[in-house]
């Protein structure tokens, strides 16, 4: 079957229409308001649409329909979600620890991620042993102009066992699976011994080949401490082909 003539190409966030490429109008492309939408028009054609200053209200379900020109009128869609991420500026914080601590001394520690969304899940080992569960206390996420605060707290009667070389180490680690995964330790000693050296460590964030290409193939310029995933979005880097079938 030889190629349909474009008629046009429409896009849309949660059913809302943003974009409209029409080749036969003048000037072809055409933008709509929409909540979390920003188009870069000179980034922006018949088989390609870029967003720009992404922020938080920039998720949902993006769909984008093309329609083939008289006299067949072929329509064809594909659809996906986009997650658009808040990682925190930080590391998470370790507080609430003393210098050192006594055999029978109660460890009291809290561990916190500030402001992200979606919020860090955290942890706790010690001595690089996960903490038990027993050992854990939760609280409620604080949320403050919609990110999230997460705090995680440890406490637990110390034993001798508990010390590796006079030595005791407590680590938080904070993750928002897959681009956020970060540390911070504290080391403490025992008994008379002076102690304590408070270090952070960071593990730099992974993120896939396939999905940094797919963020940045549907518009991603000037995230800063923005991410997007994009899972099962078509896009469309060449739409028109649907309609060649």
């Amino acid at each position: 079957m030889e190629k349909d003539e474009l008629y046009s190409v429409k896009w849309y966030k949660g059913g809302a229409e943003f974009y409209r490429y029409l080749p036969k109008d003048i000037p072809p492309a055409q933008v709509y308001e929409v909540d979390g939408v920003k188009v870069d028009l000179t980034m922006s054609g018949e088989s390609t649409v870029t967003l720009d200053k992404i922020n938080l209200a920039s998720s949902g379900v993006y769909r984008c329909e093309v329609s083939a020109e008289r006299p067949t009128f072929i329509t064809s869609d594909g659809e996906g979600e986009m997650n658009v991420i808040a990682l925190p500026r930080e590391g998470p914080k370790i507080t609430g620890g003393k210098p050192k601590y006594h055999i029978g001394d109660t460890v009291r520690v809290n561990c916190t991620s500030f402001s992200s969304k979606p919020s860090a899940m955290l942890s706790w080992t010690i001595n690089g042993h996960k903490a038990p569960k027993e050992f854990l206390q939760e609280y409620p996420l604080i949320i403050e102009k919609d990110l999230q605060t997460s705090v995680l707290g440890l406490k637990f009667q110390v034993r001798e066992s508990h010390f590796v070389n006079s030595e005791m180490k407590l680590r938080c680690t904070a993750t928002i699976a897959p681009v956020y995964h970060q540390t911070h330790e504290e080391s403490v000693t025992g008994g008379n011994q002076q102690a304590s050296v408070l270090e952070s460590k960071e593990t730099p964030s992974q993120v896939s080949a396939n999905q940094t290409n797919e963020a940045s193939t549907f518009g991603s310029s000037g995230l800063s401490t923005w991410r997007i995933l994009m899972s099962t979005l078509t896009a469309i880097a060449s739409v028109w082909r649907l309609l060649v079938r």
